[in-house]
Protein backbone atom coordinates (compact mmCIF):
# COMPACT_ATOMS: atom_id res chain seq x y z
CA UNK A 1 0.00 0.00 0.00
CA UNK A 2 3.07 2.55 0.93
CA UNK A 3 4.34 1.92 -2.41
CA UNK A 4 1.61 3.18 -4.16
CA UNK A 5 1.20 5.78 -2.25
CA UNK A 6 4.76 7.06 -2.51
CA UNK A 7 4.67 6.83 -6.64
CA UNK A 8 1.30 8.22 -6.76
CA UNK A 9 2.73 11.45 -4.68
CA UNK A 10 5.86 11.73 -5.53
CA UNK A 11 7.94 11.07 -2.03
CA UNK A 12 10.38 8.37 -1.22
CA UNK A 13 10.49 7.83 1.90
CA UNK A 14 7.30 5.07 4.26
CA UNK A 15 7.83 7.79 7.27
CA UNK A 16 6.90 10.60 4.64
CA UNK A 17 3.69 8.82 3.66
CA UNK A 18 2.94 8.01 7.59
CA UNK A 19 3.32 11.46 8.43
CA UNK A 20 0.49 12.61 5.79
CA UNK A 21 -1.58 10.12 6.28
CA UNK A 22 -1.51 11.06 10.74
CA UNK A 23 -2.67 14.62 9.12
CA UNK A 24 -5.17 13.25 6.76
CA UNK A 25 -6.75 11.58 10.19
CA UNK A 26 -6.10 14.65 12.60
CA UNK A 27 -7.22 17.46 9.84
CA UNK A 28 -10.06 14.92 9.43
CA UNK A 29 -10.95 14.84 13.17
CA UNK A 30 -10.24 18.48 14.08
CA UNK A 31 -12.75 19.35 11.27
CA UNK A 32 -15.73 17.92 12.58
CA UNK A 33 -14.74 18.96 16.23
CA UNK A 34 -14.58 22.81 14.48
CA UNK A 35 -17.56 22.21 12.56
CA UNK A 36 -19.78 21.97 15.19
CA UNK A 37 -18.31 24.14 17.39
CA UNK A 38 -19.04 26.94 14.14
CA UNK A 39 -22.15 25.20 13.69
CA UNK A 40 -23.54 25.86 17.81
CA UNK A 41 -21.54 29.64 17.24
CA UNK A 42 -23.95 30.48 14.58
CA UNK A 43 -27.24 28.85 15.77
CA UNK A 44 -27.83 25.83 13.31
CA UNK A 45 -28.81 22.70 15.02
CA UNK A 46 -30.81 19.67 14.17
CA UNK A 47 -34.14 21.23 13.70
CA UNK A 48 -32.31 23.61 11.09
CA UNK A 49 -34.41 23.63 7.72
CA UNK A 50 -31.79 21.31 5.42
CA UNK A 51 -31.71 23.60 2.69
CA UNK A 52 -29.74 26.00 4.57
CA UNK A 53 -28.17 23.51 6.70
CA UNK A 54 -26.60 21.44 3.72
CA UNK A 55 -25.02 24.49 2.04
CA UNK A 56 -23.50 25.87 4.99
CA UNK A 57 -22.05 22.36 6.00
CA UNK A 58 -20.58 21.65 2.82
CA UNK A 59 -19.02 25.18 2.81
CA UNK A 60 -17.89 25.06 6.35
CA UNK A 61 -16.54 21.88 5.93
CA UNK A 62 -14.54 22.55 2.39
CA UNK A 63 -12.97 25.52 4.23
CA UNK A 64 -12.36 24.33 7.63
CA UNK A 65 -10.69 21.58 6.04
CA UNK A 66 -8.38 23.03 3.80
CA UNK A 67 -7.03 26.08 5.99
CA UNK A 68 -6.25 22.92 8.84
CA UNK A 69 -4.39 20.64 6.36
CA UNK A 70 -2.36 23.65 5.35
CA UNK A 71 -1.43 24.46 9.18
CA UNK A 72 -1.42 20.77 10.54
CA UNK A 73 0.60 19.79 7.25
CA UNK A 74 3.06 22.98 8.31
CA UNK A 75 3.24 21.61 11.96
CA UNK A 76 4.24 17.93 10.65
CA UNK A 77 6.65 19.82 8.25
CA UNK A 78 4.99 18.71 5.34
CA UNK A 79 3.77 21.91 4.17
CA UNK A 80 5.05 21.82 0.46
CA UNK A 81 3.24 18.46 0.26
CA UNK A 82 0.16 19.93 1.49
CA UNK A 83 0.07 22.89 -0.08
CA UNK A 84 0.93 21.10 -3.69
CA UNK A 85 -2.02 18.96 -2.88
CA UNK A 86 -4.15 22.48 -1.80
CA UNK A 87 -3.64 23.45 -5.93
CA UNK A 88 -4.14 20.63 -7.08
CA UNK A 89 -7.72 19.53 -5.18
CA UNK A 90 -8.91 23.65 -6.13
CA UNK A 91 -7.58 23.34 -9.77
CA UNK A 92 -10.68 20.86 -10.54
CA UNK A 93 -13.21 23.47 -9.22
CA UNK A 94 -11.66 26.41 -11.99
CA UNK A 95 -12.75 26.51 -15.48
CA UNK A 96 -10.40 25.17 -17.78
CA UNK A 97 -8.23 27.58 -19.30
CA UNK A 98 -7.90 27.49 -23.71
CA UNK A 99 -4.33 27.18 -24.88
CA UNK A 100 -3.89 29.49 -27.90
CA UNK A 101 -1.27 27.90 -30.17
CA UNK A 102 1.25 29.42 -32.35
CA UNK A 103 -1.18 28.67 -35.27
CA UNK A 104 -3.79 30.33 -33.56
CA UNK A 105 -1.73 33.44 -32.85
CA UNK A 106 -0.47 33.86 -36.52
CA UNK A 107 -4.17 33.84 -37.94
CA UNK A 108 -5.20 36.65 -35.33
CA UNK A 109 -2.67 38.76 -36.49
Amino acid sequence: MFERLKKRWNIASNTQVAIILVVFAITGSATVYLKNMFFTLIGITAETDLVVRIPVYIASVLIIYNILLLIIGFVFGQFRFFWAFEKKFFSRFAPKRKRSSLVDLKTKA
